[in-house]
């Protein structure tokens, strides 16, 4: 009974260490988390630009105004 428990427990470990749903679902969870971080501070960086460009443009229209 107790040889039976124990073959019953390593079939299952067995089994548990076997799947690999979770590990490609983890992986592409941080794919897609290291994708946000990059988009977040591209983002970040070109809106800086985007923002001296727009004053810059402004500026030089009403001086021409």
């Amino acid at each position: 009974m107790l040889i039976d428990h124990l073959e019953n427990i390593h079939r299952i470990s067995r089994t548990f260490l076997a799947d690999d749903g979770g590990a490609t679902a983890i992986e592409y969870g941080l794919l897609a988390a290291l994708i946000a971080v990059v988009c977040i501070a591209s983002f970040k960086l070109t809106g800086a630009s985007l923002d001296d460009v727009y004053v810059k443009w402004t500026t030089a229209v009403l001086a021409a105004l």
